[in-house]
């Protein structure tokens, strides 16, 4: 079982990932949350892995992004 501080590593490590992918599209925050139908604060706090998020919302950034959501989750492991 995962202890709180993996857990919240695992959050850090899906948020960078979410803003590198943003970030090489060259795509805002408040963009990115327009597209997804997410809030460009809940974007920020996805980011930053304060926010364990949904797999509807996972469905939307990936939708969002033009990326399969097994990318999202690049150079996460166990």
């Amino acid at each position: 079982m995962k202890n709180k501080n993996q857990k919240e590593d695992i959050n850090v490590l899906f948020g960078q990932n979410i803003k590198r992918i943003r970030l090489s599209k060259k795509i805002s925050q408040e963009k990115l949350g327009e597209i997804a139908n997410l809030h460009r604060t809940y974007i920020g706090m996805i980011e930053r892995g304060e926010k364990n998020i949904t797999l509807i919302n996972i469905g939307k950034l990936s939708k969002a992004l033009g990326i399969s959501i097994e990318s999202l989750f690049s150079g996460i492991d166990d």
